[in-house]
């Protein structure tokens, strides 16, 4: 077979028969009376074998050695080829990831571009005090790709940087919001603890239906974190998960902060009662260990009314010395305010 019909067959190209043959890859093929290169069979198996080959990636020396030599093993280079596969292919989804950011802020001539791509590259620099820099510098009359902050904010361990990415977003509009619920769904805690700090710094009336939806999480630091934003914006659907910080063992390291929302809650009689009605609810719970009859018993001191100095004052007797000298000590408070 002639070299014209081959490369119509195989769909390698002429110039690059030619080239496997200078390399070494096809061995030198016959020639007709008129000179023409012809092609055995074997040489046609050989070409589609090498160009097999190549689809996986291979290199052509690397072709080369595995098709002539006998102790040639593919374990090693197709882990090789896998690695590097893996590489490229992240290097691609970031690319395609900061072209997505670039559309977003929809630049209007390459100097927003260039602004743009500075912006995503100072948010990603190992220097905590370039992002924070870069964090700040989002706010203003240029179009800010809202989705990269959100990835900086939930990445972000730097605490100081962490609350400055947040300020930016929430002076950014609503479109964070829908990949922040996406954060709160996240495997990793210390995202979806990000996630949840970031929607209570929001005070969108979505931000709030979101915070709603967190107190029904499996997490409970998640819980504990849409509770406290909830009860700082007054709304007492938290009460119930409040409490609960303040009864589960150390509530997260929030039960003075809990204990504090809901005293801040308790803004007339009715809701006093309430709240006071049902931290009562759980001291009669047999199971509850002092530690947390304790916590409870500093919690009613921040509530205002006559249901909650009783139930101090009954606690001032309690068998446990602890429990009751936090008691006292809460009627004491009371008296003093």
């Amino acid at each position: 077979m002639l070299i014209g019909e081959v490369a119509r067959r195989s769909g390698v190209s002429a110039r690059m028969l030619r080239h496997y043959e200078s390399l070494g890859l096809l061995g030198t093929t016959r020639r007709t009376g008129s000179g023409y290169r012809a092609y055995s069979d074997e040489d046609i198996r050989r070409i589609f074998h090498i160009e097999s080959l190549r689809s996986l990636g291979l290199s052509l020396r690397d072709v080369a050695r595995a098709l002539d030599d006998p102790g040639f093993t593919p374990a090693a280079l197709v882990a090789d080829l896998v690695r590097r596969t893996r590489e490229r292919l992240a290097a691609e989804t970031e690319l395609l990831t900061r072209l997505g950011r670039i559309a977003a802020a929809e630049p209007a001539g390459w100097e927003d571009v260039l602004r743009t791509v500075a912006l995503l590259q100072a948010l990603g620099s190992p220097s905590a005090p370039a992002r924070q820099r870069a964090a700040l510098s989002t706010v203003g009359d240029r179009p800010v790709p809202v989705a990269a902050l959100v990835e900086a904010v939930l990445a972000e361990p730097d605490p100081n940087v962490a609350g400055a990415l947040r300020w930016a977003l929430a002076r950014s509009g609503p479109d964070g919001l829908a990949l922040l619920a996406e954060g709160l769904g996240s495997p990793a805690a210390e995202v979806r603890e990000r996630a949840v700090r970031t929607v209570a710094e929001l005070p969108r009336d979505e931000a709030t239906a979101l915070l709603r939806t967190a107190l029904d999480h499996a997490d409970p630091v998640v819980r504990g974190q849409a509770a406290l934003a909830l009860g700082a914006r007054g709304l007492t659907e938290a009460v119930p998960t409040l409490i609960e910080m303040i009864v589960e063992e150390g509530g997260a390291g929030n039960d003075a902060d809990a204990a504090d929302a809901l005293g801040a809650l308790a803004v007339d009689s009715a809701a006093a009662d309430r709240i006071a009605g049902a931290l009562v609810a759980h001291l009669a719970d047999d199971a509850l260990g002092p530690s947390a009859r304790r916590r409870l018993a500093q919690a009613l001191a921040d509530v205002p009314g006559p249901l909650a100095a009783r139930a101090l004052t009954e606690l001032s007797h309690d068998e446990d010395r602890a429990v009751a000298l936090t008691a006292a000590y809460g009627l004491v408070l009371r008296n003093r305010r």
